[in-house]
């Protein structure tokens, strides 16, 4: 389960955020994670939950922003959305596609006090 480590590199992000913020406490942690990177958000859950114990983020509620696949076909040059790797272009049906979006996951913000 890679989401354990991912949640570790969250929580070495949001204390140091939280820190260099004079913050005593985290109260809301939101997440992009997008449908193409991997990331099986149930299982972000409860490793965001288990590696929070003990941090400035113990209490933190965790908001997950999930942003659907984008890929651009060579064959009908145009940005089409996908619901997973592999899938055809819906418009042409050519598997040229190269992923533009929803591949990655990222701290989009924090909450503090």
């Amino acid at each position: 389960m890679h989401e354990m480590s991912l949640a570790e590199s969250v929580r070495e992000i949001v204390e140091e955020t939280a820190r260099a913020n004079d913050a005593r406490r985290v109260t809301l942690v939101r997440l992009e994670i997008g449908v193409l990177s991997q990331v099986e958000v149930q299982a972000m859950r409860f490793a965001f939950d288990v590696v929070m114990r003990g941090s400035l983020a113990q209490e933190a509620r965790l908001e997950v922003v999930e942003t659907p696949g984008t890929a651009w076909c060579m064959r009908c040059s145009d940005t089409v959305t996908i619901a997973r790797r592999g899938d055809a272009c819906p418009r042409c049906a050519s598997h040229q596609l190269q992923v533009s979006g929803g591949d990655r996951m990222r701290v989009i913000d924090i909450e503090v006090e």
